[in-house]
């Protein structure tokens, strides 16, 4: 099972809607995907029209060993395309993952367990620095860098790529990057924003030779799609 997390050290860089859109592109192509909301905002569990039900597991469950990894995993309406859901609950985790060694390990080690039930795991990851984004990253095979089109999605580029290098430098990280995919680039017309050019072109130079993706346009497309 390939696990590809999408991070971003900021609100609103997209990081939902990717992995909600790849996860549905290649389900629809035959592949068995686990997706895995790590996010507390619990945005991706919403997106597939899941509701935690009281005593339901979830993530934070998972985590913590209370339950076995598929009790925590829900089938979707999406043919190929199964769930670890969150809820708000999930903040908990984060005393937890500190108190327990080799917290930064916990979701890898989880998703290893269930590794032969699914061609690919993508994991949607908070945006803050925290515990669970760190145990997000670690578990990523590849990573995958949302980044909005502007100085706001620039810096959260630049925070993510430092995270990883520390990640790196203490051999917590093994994956690669998998690229960076710039969000919501406005176009007027067949004439790009400025603000938008000049922000994938730094994200290049900041990415020294790291993949940038074509750019999602800034659409209400993609969320009319969401909402079907």
């Amino acid at each position: 099972m390939l696990t590809v997390t999408a991070a971003s050290l900021a609100g609103g860089q997209g990081k939902t809607t990717s992995c909600f859109f790849l996860a549905r592109a290649l389900a629809s192509r035959g592949y068995r995907v686990l997706m895995v909301d790590a996010d507390p905002q619990s945005s991706l569990t919403l997106y597939l029209g899941h509701e935690v039900e009281p005593n339901q597991p979830t993530l934070l469950e998972v985590l913590k060993k209370q339950v076995a990894v598929e009790d925590g995993i829900y089938e979707s309406s999406y043919k190929n395309l199964w769930l670890i859901p969150s809820d708000d609950a999930l903040e908990a985790i984060q005393d937890y993952l500190s108190s327990i060694a080799m917290g930064e390990l916990a979701l890898r080690r989880r998703l290893k367990e269930v590794s032969d039930l699914f061609d690919v795991c993508i994991v949607d990851s908070p945006p803050q620095r925290s515990q669970i984004c760190l145990t997000s990253v670690v578990a990523a095979d590849e990573l995958l860098i949302p980044a909005e089109a502007s100085s706001k999605g620039l810096h959260s580029l630049v925070r993510t790529l430092q995270l990883v290098d520390e990640l790196k430098a203490v051999e917590a990280f093994s994956g690669s990057i998998l690229g960076i995919l710039p969000f919501r680039d406005r176009w007027f017309g067949r004439t790009q924003a400025k603000r938008s050019s000049v922000s994938i072109q730094d994200m290049r130079e900041v990415g020294q030779g790291i993949r940038v993706f074509h750019s999602i346009n800034e659409s209400e497309r993609y969320k009319q799609a969401i909402d079907r």
